[in-house]
C-alpha cells in the first residue's frame, strides 16, 4: 500500500509539473473573464490561467476609473481569442505576468494610452509605457482628468493602514 501511495505521488507530482511548464511564452487563448482592468482569465488548453497585465497597473474596482479601466478591458477582449506575450514570471498571486494583444491592439498599451492604468515603474523600465502615460497626463485623458489621481499601489497601503 505504501508503495502504491508513493508510485502515486511520484506520478501525480510529476505530471503536475509537467502541466505548470507547457505553458509556451507566446500563445492564443480565450478571454473568459475580466477581473479587473490588469486582471484576466484565458481558457487555454482546456486549462484557465489567470493573466496579469505587464508594465501596467490600472486603478483598483473600488477607486475612481477603476470600473472603466474593466470595462475598457473587456470591451476590447472578453471572449475573444487574444495572443499572449509572457516574460515566463509570475506574481506573488501565482498570475502570469505578460502582455496581451487583440486584433493587433496592445491592450496593456492601449489602458495606459487612454489613462486607464499607470506605468508600473517599480516593476518596467519599458521607455514606450512611460511615454505613453506622459502623453495621456497631456491629453487629460480617463483619470489624468483628476488633478488628484491616487497610484493604484499607495491606494492600497492606505486601504492596509485603515
Amino acid at each position: 500500500m505504501k508503495i502504491a501511495a508513493i508510485l502515486f505521488f511520484t506520478i501525480f507530482t510529476h505530471n503536475w509539473s509537467l502541466c505548470q511548464t507547457q505553458i509556451p511564452t507566446t500563445f492564443q487563448a480565450k478571454v473568459v473573464g475580466v477581473k479587473d482592468g490588469d486582471t484576466f482569465k484565458v481558457l487555454y488548453n482546456n486549462s484557465e490561467i489567470t493573466i496579469r497585465l505587464n508594465h501596467i497597473d490600472c486603478p483598483e474596482k473600488n477607486q475612481p476609473y477603476g470600473k472603466n479601466a474593466k470595462w475598457k478591458a473587456s470591451d476590447l477582449c472578453f471572449g475573444k481569442m487574444v495572443k499572449i506575450v509572457s516574460n515566463d514570471k509570475r506574481d506573488h498571486y501565482n498570475r502570469l505576468i505578460a502582455e496581451v494583444f487583440c486584433d493587433n491592439i496592445n491592450i496593456n498599451k492601449e489602458l495606459v494610452k487612454n489613462g486607464l492604468a499607470w506605468h508600473f515603474k517599480k516593476y518596467s523600465s519599458n521607455n514606450d509605457y512611460a511615454k505613453l502615460e506622459i502623453q495621456a497626463r497631456k491629453l487629460k485623458v480617463g483619470l489624468w482628468q483628476q488633478c488628484n489621481s491616487i497610484p493604484p499601489w499607495q491606494w492600497r497601503k492606505q486601504k492596509i493602514k485603515r
